[in-house]
């Protein structure tokens, strides 16, 4: 009698405890279902999910449908089936020539062989602006001016006025370690340009073949806006036609500008007529939202959002690390990975019972990669009022994690964050023991066992080995949030070989990992929505001198890399820094520093690399109707 009453209650016990582990189960992350959702968002048929593409239209589509399979609250509740799902935001898909585009030697019309054709002969870039000019002639090397290097091709001649004609590479023949490297790219040469006073900027081509050469695709860069004066590549056969007006050819000048003998910066014979006419074609964009309500009366006022952008870089471009462009990038890791962890959490939290008590908002961000187009739109025009917002959760890069390593950005950015972070790695699953004869763990307690062996387990070591950082800014979603004083954190287990690269592939993503995370993730959501009071918003500290970036200087802005051609809109600034000491402000619009007028961030930066240290600079910033005028004094990056 007495062994049958002891088996019974242990036999019952176990039985009761493995329909909770089961039940539990539906309520975790699923590896499976991981893979599922990234095989698909980083598959062929979605091409690679540029913002403004099919491929990427299609992803939202799919995300939107699993809101909706899920049970999910649309955001537009007025629009037809999945579409409920969409916020859209203004996007710049690519450009395309107009018919007004004009290369002429001298006036125009003159003759029929004083014209060039488009296309053929000469191409207008992607961010040229679209006017006509009419001027003389100057070449200009590489048209590169550097402050840093003591360098500068507009040195002793006289641009103003004129169309500047300058080589592509730099001084130390494209090596990709070189003191020039960072200043190849055109837009950097532009700005050189139209500092020296140029009305225009040719580039001449460096592929024999037009065709092939990088600089004939026309391309948009969505952070940044147009160049502010004409910027056009022209053919090799051409330049030569253009320099023999001068007396001398395209090998000559090339040969003299790379041996940087006197004299080869000069004032060309003749006069140019360019027209540019550049079409921005514009299409609509999308975040994906769905909203699971709160249970509680009062609290479901509130909102947690958890983020993810879905979109990559389609087939390569701007932000490509491929050597070449037109393979697709699959973007498993960035960020289907996160994407998927998105679906999954609301999976798992619209299955939930009693449902959270506090309303959570589940956001599939576009734009991304051009600058968090999608998640600056969405925290200036937010379903809810962003005062509701009690924290926003971003999760960018987690299937790859190695040796446990996991990297959570935010923790300064509310005080009960670490708390919060510390309970939650604490590990929380229950372990059922299939093997009866398997020894007990070392060191981890047993809960319920029968004849000495272990059925059931808690392992109190912390599930990860976390990297812990302060600051609310950087790279991804989260950014837009912090700078609305919202707390935040950003999931990441760091960057490898396959980054930006068309390497990126779903076989590689650590599935059964990212799951893990997802539950860390859900624990502490649980934490947050379960407090009765919200999270307590702090500023973050953060290293007053970063040793990251190319420049000498630092002086602690946190620019918006939206499209812009009138200033740079400044996110925030940090504390004791040299911009929070000059007086700027998140908001503030910066149009000038010193001479150089900025209008947009590679304006600023290149601004930023003619600043030294210690020395006091004016800048003008627009806050509202005002226009101020500040003084600022970089600091010296470590």
């Amino acid at each position: 009698m007495k062994m049958k009453r002891f088996v019974i209650p242990i036999a019952a016990l176990l039985f009761t405890s493995l329909v909770a582990v089961a039940q539990q189960a539906e309520l975790e992350p699923s590896a499976a279902r991981l893979q599922q959702h990234v095989t698909y968002l980083a598959s062929d048929a979605l091409d690679g999910r540029r913002t403004g593409t099919a491929g990427a239209n299609d992803a939202a589509r799919y995300i939107a449908g699993e809101f909706s399979r899920l049970g999910l609250r649309p955001a537009n509740r007025n629009a037809a089936r999945t579409a409920r799902y969409m916020q859209s935001f203004p996007y710049v898909a690519g450009v395309e020539l107009g018919r007004g585009n004009i290369f002429a030697f001298g006036s125009y019309p003159r003759t029929n062989d004083s014209s060039l054709q488009v296309g053929v002969d000469w191409l207008p870039l992607g961010f040229s602006t679209s006017t006509k000019v009419e001027g003389g002639i100057v070449f200009a090397g590489f048209g590169i001016t550097a402050a840093e290097l003591n360098y500068d091709d507009y040195a002793g001649l006289n641009a103003t006025g004129k169309i500047a004609v300058a080589l592509q590479g730099t001084p130390d023949g494209n090596n990709p370690h070189g003191q020039f490297a960072m200043l190849e790219g055109v837009r950097w040469k532009a700005i050189a340009a139209r500092n020296a006073g140029a009305k225009a900027l040719v580039i001449v081509a460096k592929d024999i073949a037009f065709s092939n050469d990088r600089l004939t695709k026309l391309n948009y860069d969505n952070n940044a806006g147009d160049a502010g004066i004409p910027i056009v590549v022209i053919s090799r056969q051409a330049a030569d036609k253009l320099l023999s007006l001068s007396n001398t050819s395209l090998e000559q000048i090339e040969q003299s500008t790379t041996a940087k003998k006197p004299g080869t910066n000069r004032v060309l014979t003749g006069e140019i007529t360019l027209s540019t006419d550049v079409v921005r074609n514009e299409v609509p964009a999308y975040n994906v939202i769905g909203v699971l309500e709160g249970s509680d009366p009062v609290l479901k006022n509130e909102n947690i959002v958890i983020g993810a952008h879905y979109d990559h870089l389609g087939r390569g471009g701007s932000g490509s690390l491929a050597p070449r462009s037109g393979e697709i990038h699959y973007g498993a890791d960035d960020n289907a990975s996160g994407t998927a962890g998105l679906l999954e959490l609301a999976r798992v939290f619209s299955a939930q019972r009693p449902r959270m008590k506090r309303t959570i908002i589940f956001i599939a961000f576009g734009g991304e990669e051009e600058g968090l187009l999608g998640s600056n739109y969405y925290v200036d025009h937010p379903l809810m009022p962003l005062a509701n917002t009690v924290a926003m959760i971003n999760m960018d890069m987690i299937g790859r994690m190695k040796d446990r390593k996991l990297v959570i950005g935010g923790v300064g950015t509310a005080k009960e964050w670490r708390e919060i972070i510390k309970q939650a790695n604490t590990a929380q699953e229950m372990k059922v023991t299939a093997n009866s004869d398997a020894p007990a763990p070392g060191g981890v307690p047993i809960v319920v066992s029968a004849n000495g062996r272990p059925i059931m387990t808690v392992d109190p070591n912390g599930a990860f080995e976390l990297t812990l950082n302060e600051d609310g800014y950087g790279p991804s979603d989260h950014n837009s949030f912090y700078r609305k004083q919202i707390p935040v954190l950003f999931f990441w287990t760091g960057t490898h070989n396959d980054y930006h690269k068309p390497s990126d592939t779903f076989e590689k993503i650590n599935y059964n990992d990212e799951a893990r995370i997802l539950s860390l993730v859900a624990r502490i959501v649980r934490d947050v929505d379960g407090a009765e009071k919200r999270l307590t918003y702090t500023t973050a500290r953060s290293d007053a001198t970063p040793r990251t970036g190319g420049f000498r200087v630092y002086l602690g802005t946190i620019p918006n890399y939206a499209d812009s051609t009138d200033g740079l809109l400044i996110d925030g600034v940090r504390d004791n820094s040299p911009a929070a000491k000059a007086g700027l402000k998140a908001g503030d619009r910066i149009v000038k520093i010193g001479i150089r007028d900025v209008k947009n961030v590679y304006d600023y930066t290149f601004a930023l690399g003619e600043m030294k240290a210690g020395q006091e600079y004016t800048i003008e910033v627009k806050r509202g109707d005002e226009k101020l005028t500040l003084k600022i004094t970089p600091e010296s990056r470590k």
